[in-house]
């Protein structure tokens, strides 16, 4: 099977490369690796045309910033592959968790993967209390919803075989994607698995870009796409 990598990127010119390097290392073979460049202006795209072009199947830009939800909305239509991983460029999620994210896929045990930072043997960097207790509030309003019983919902890693993204239209273009995602695919009624990845969060100094507003989107996006969708 062939595995397509989106990788959207907003300025992360610290991290790029490594994340880049660390995709090619993984232990999967067949890949396709897909960049897409959301608007970068801290020299992102310097090092992605001249140091990173070579290194990966498809680099593409947007204009102007659009967020995280339409950057995977473009690498998603760009994959040709038969799953696609998402993997975020800023170092949280380690490339060497992708054999056990889609192994429930190869085996025919799923359709989509969930890899969650809170169960598992995986090393964890331990870091800020109040977003660990807005994602396990998040996670569980979720589930009341979709009635499902993740474990982490905001999960970067959220895998897919290629046909289960077909069926589905995103709409959020920022964070609110991964609860929209998320409730988008219990309603299609496939097979979902949930293994434990590890994760080095990273502080605000060192990038980290979430914040309390796009807790209340994702909130908003769950009543959204649970309720009126």
């Amino acid at each position: 099977m062939r595995i397509s990598i989106v990788i959207p990127c907003y300025n992360e010119s610290r991290t790029i490369r490594t994340i880049v390097d660390r995709v090619r290392a993984a232990p999967v073979a067949n890949k396709e690796i897909i960049i897409v460049d959301d608007g970068s202006r801290d020299g992102t795209r310097d090092l992605l045309r001249t140091q990173i072009a070579p290194l990966v199947d498809r680099i593409i830009y947007h204009d102007v910033n659009r967020g995280k939800g339409a950057a995977l909305r473009t690498g998603f239509a760009a994959a040709t592959g038969d799953i696609v991983i998402p993997q975020d460029a800023d170092l949280e999620y380690n490339p060497t968790d992708y054999p056990a994210l889609i192994a429930p896929i190869l085996e025919d045990k799923a359709d989509v993967v969930f890899g969650s930072r809170f169960v598992g043997a995986g090393p964890h960097r331990v870091l800020y209390f109040w977003h660990r207790l807005g994602n396990q509030v998040l996670t569980l309003f979720s589930n009341m919803f979709t009635n499902l019983n993740l474990t982490d919902m905001e999960t970067c890693y959220k895998v897919f075989r290629r046909e289960v993204l077909q069926k589905i239209t995103i709409e959020e273009d920022r964070f609110g994607f991964e609860p929209e995602i998320t409730a988008k695919v219990a309603k299609l009624g496939v097979t979902i698995y949930e293994v434990g990845i590890s994760y080095h969060g990273r502080t605000y100094a060192e990038g980290k870009k979430v914040g309390w507003r796009d807790g209340f989107r994702a909130l908003w996006a769950i009543l959204r796409y649970n309720l009126f969708r």
